[in-house]
């Protein structure tokens, strides 16, 4: 069984991060998001995976190189613009063949793993299995409806959904998807709906199963979701400090405070990671945060946040909460001046000031 994981798509609810990195290279405790879905392929036992990437390939080939350090081999697809899910399976046709295989969306975050479901579909053999979760607002996603234990219906974000079981972004397949994705044409939106593809499957007498998700399950597709997604895998680590801590520090709670890293005159409260070489002066920080490396935070409290690389916190007056710092940010107290601001401004910009 190959695997097949999406790492297209442009990431406009997450722009301005996504402006220069993937949305699913965002890091999560520390970890790009794309890793944890390699992660979970190499751990069900599959080692050849291609990803489809997009616009910005660059990043994502730059990241995760050829799958050496997972023990796997990766072949990158080239999707020339995001024309939705079946097209990605559409152009993957040469590098899958014949083989099963399982899809995942790359910027899904799976407790469970995917192991389970392989061994289903292997024992089971369907033409298709798709993950389902139970949500509280169906209509926002692609919903299922099932009958005597087969899904009989898929519907794309229904004004009246027929169950609360939305598909979660995990599938899989045998060959004969590759005649769905040739049969459908694109939706409104002018993208190849893999819902479309998959409903085409069950019109023509094709078996396919749903597997009911256990445990959580995050789309990191918006801030909000990111910052949920980090709060939920900090609560699975354990304490490893391999930096250093003053001894007018206090630590408290599960913490993994990562080499090159000084907390100096502060008090962290886990679950939180500090990543390498980065500096922690008169501060508080955490619970469920998450500092990438080389980053300094002084004389500021923050929590409940993602601090991505080379960025820097001096002197904020205010706890910062809740909040997706992107690379190289420099956040700062107002200098004490009246009557003055201070602005930078990208082209066509309004500001109207008062």
């Amino acid at each position: 069984m190959k695997g097949l994981i999406l790492s297209g798509g442009k990431g406009s609810r997450l722009r301005p991060v996504t402006h220069t990195l993937p949305k699913q290279l965002i890091p999560v405790a520390n970890k790009p998001v794309l890793f944890y879905a390699i992660e979970s392929l190499r751990d069900a036992g599959i080692t050849g995976i291609g990803i489809v990437v997009g616009e910005n390939k660059n990043e994502v080939i730059k990241m995760v190189g050829d799958g050496s350090r997972w023990g796997i081999h990766v072949t990158y697809i080239e999707q020339e613009a995001p024309l939705g899910l079946a097209h990605a399976v559409k152009i993957s046709e040469s590098f899958i063949g014949n083989e099963p295989f399982i899809m995942f969306l790359g910027d899904n975050l799976l407790q469970q793993g995917v192991s389970t479901l392989i061994k289903k579909f292997q024992k089971d053999r369907p033409h298709s299995l798709v993950l389902l979760g139970e949500v509280e607002e169906p209509r926002y996603f692609g919903v299922a409806e099932l009958k005597n234990g087969k899904i009989i219906r898929l519907v794309e974000k229904p004004q009246f959904p027929p169950s609360n079981l939305a598909l979660v972004g995990v599938y899989l397949f045998d060959q004969n998807i590759f005649q769905a994705v040739h049969s459908i044409r694109p939706s409104w939106r002018n993208e190849l709906e893999i819902t479309d593809a998959i409903q085409w499957m069950v019109e023509n007498g094709y078996e396919v199963h749903p597997h009911l998700l256990t445990g959580w399950w995050k789309d990191t597709g918006k801030p909000e979701d990111v910052l949920e997604a980090n709060r939920l895998v900090l609560e699975t680590i354990t304490t490893k400090i391999e930096g250093s801590v003053s001894s007018d520090s206090r630590v408290i709670g599960p913490l993994v405070i990562e080499p090159g890293a000084k907390v100096v005159n502060s008090v962290i409260r886990g679950p939180a990671v500090i990543g390498k070489d980065c500096t922690i002066i008169n501060s508080c920080i955490g619970p469920f945060l998450s500092v990438s490396d080389e980053v300094t935070v002084n004389n500021s409290e923050i929590e409940n946040s993602i601090v991505l690389p080379c960025s820097t916190i001096s002197g904020v007056p205010l706890r910062i909460d809740k909040s997706l710092i992107g690379r190289n940010v420099k956040v700062n107290a107002r200098p004490k001046r009246q009557n003055a601001i201070n602005l930078i401004l990208g082209d066509t910009c309004q500001v109207y000031v008062t």
